[in-house]
């Protein structure tokens, strides 16, 4: 175990992120004044101008510890404070491992938000990039990546309504199977087929009292996720999607997406029920090309299916088809990743979402990792840099990027796109920067006042309890909203 002590209760969190990023398979632990401080490997002491951090050697041929100290004023603000911190901890770390992290000490999900604000203010690129290697220790690469990102991001959300508009996310927590990675809110459809309609009862009544106390708001996106939306049945996506139409309305919506995903659950059938309704945005999510690491994962499905899947949604006119991978699964190698890039581009999707594989402790993954280790796992930027390579050779840009904790490589997720394919949603939720109705089991609205702040509702996640407790999460949205 890696502890940590502080004198003082503060940044645990930004700490913990920090030290994991460099400590990836030890178990880091940040105690405070009053708990047990032997046998720590880092104390840290707040003064009122200055912070101390004490670092004890990490093997016998380097110095038993070392002492190092950051001052400030003593009326510095809290960032600055955290900065500097962190600053700290870097370089002691950095130094003693001979390491360096792609992203420096930026542990948040959204290091784009750090550009595009600086771009709002009217700051130049070489000023951002200034600032962000100053004070985060970003690479130069990443540095570029990120502005890029945040400069198309600008442009692709200019037409959206932000103060008068809204977005829609409607969660279907049903899969055919639980991936071996996942930690989102998903039970096997098998198990829940008898109560499907009355779940459907209950998200239609949530999606009436939220289409009323939107209604003098713009609807912009519309994002069906989960779980796994094409779980349900051709009849039960038809009753879901007529509902959508009977209660909001979409005369002005510039994207609709529904997260088709497993290629088992995928059927002509249920594509022509989302064709019929106007979807323009879907996903045919393979993850890897590798029939092996597929079934390690618990996807029941093969990679021929995903072909199958991915040649019947153009069949039935889609043309705008997203695919989702991820790097760092469990035994693959590079020579693997280029193989799944190498089958991608021969179907050419209209968008690519590339994941680095994060370690969930909610998930099956936690589990297999202390069985197997953590080296089994491997994701680099030469990998990161063969998805990147395939997505320019068909015709995409990077449009918008985030980053999760515990995340092989400490890289980061990048979604590319061709020109007039990019997913809006998948912005907006990153930047925080309109509103987003929430609906469905284990789903989080999330309301953007006057001010700049976020104020956060989430439904419970348990789906009989949802059911059961419908009137109550809407009772909790009519406050959420009556806020904005």
């Amino acid at each position: 175990m890696f502890t940590v002590w502080i004198n003082k209760a503060q940044f645990e969190y930004d700490i913990h992120s920090l030290v994991k990023a460099f400590y990836p398979e030890e178990e880091v632990k940040v105690l405070c004044e009053e708990e047990e401080m032997s046998d720590h490997r880092i104390a840290i002491e707040f003064g009122e101008t200055s912070i101390e951090m004490t670092l004890k050697a990490q093997n016998e041929t380097q110095a038993k510890e070392s002492v190092s100290e950051i001052s400030h004023a003593s009326d510095a603000d809290r960032q600055t404070v955290k900065n500097l911190l962190k600053q700290l901890i870097y370089n002691g770390l950095s130094k003693q491992l001979e390491k360096s992290l792609p992203w420096g000490t930026l542990t948040g999900i959204r290091p784009t938000k750090i550009p595009m604000t600086m771009l709002e203010e009217g700051k130049g690129e070489a000023e951002i990039m200034s600032f962000m290697q100053d004070t985060y220790f970003i690479s130069e690469e990443k540095g570029t990546l990120s502005i890029d990102i945040a400069k198309r991001e600008r442009e692709l959300l200019s037409s959206l309504h932000y103060k008068d508009g809204y977005s829609l996310y409607i969660g279907i927590p049903f899969c055919p199977t639980t991936c071996l990675y996942c930690s989102f809110t998903s039970y096997p459809i098998c198990t829940w087929k008898k109560r499907v309609d009355d779940y459907l009862e209950a998200l239609e009544k949530e999606m009436a009292f939220t289409a009323a106390a939107l209604s003098d708001k713009v609807l912009d996106t519309v994002y069906i996720g989960g779980g796994t939306p094409t779980t349900l049945e051709p009849e039960e996506l038809e009753r879901l999607l007529c509902s959508l139409e009977r209660f909001f309305d979409l005369s002005r919506l510039q994207e609709f997406t529904v997260e088709a995903g497993r290629a088992d659950s995928i059927t002509r059938e249920k594509l022509k029920v989302l064709k019929k309704h106007n979807i323009t945005r879907i996903s045919v999510n393979p993850q890897t090309m590798k029939e092996e690491t597929l079934k390690l994962i618990g996807r029941h499905h093969s990679v021929d299916q995903v072909k199958e899947a991915f040649a019947t949604a153009r069949e039935e006119g889609f043309d705008n088809i997203n695919m989702d991978i991820i790097l760092g699964l469990p035994e693959e190698t590079i020579e693997d990743v280029i193989n799944t890039m190498e089958e991608i581009k021969k179907l050419r999707p209209d968008s690519l979402t590339v994941h680095s594989l994060a370690i969930k402790r909610a998930s099956r993954m936690s589990g297999w990792i202390e069985e197997k280790g953590l080296s089994t796992l491997r994701n680099t930027d030469e990998t990161m840099e063969v998805a990147a390579q395939a997505a320019r050779a068909m015709g995409m840009e990077p449009y918008y990027l985030y980053r999760q904790k515990n995340m092989s490589g400490n890289l980061e997720n990048v979604g590319y796109a061709g020109s007039g394919k990019y997913g809006i949603y998948n912005i907006l939720i990153m930047e925080e920067m309109q509103t987003i109705a929430a609906l469905g089991a284990g789903s989080i609205s999330k309301a953007v006042l006057e001010d700049g702040r976020i104020e956060r509702m989430d439904n419970v996640k348990d789906v009989a309890l949802y059911i059961e407790r419908i009137d109550e999460m809407i009772e909790r949205k009519r406050k959420l909203f009556e806020m904005i």
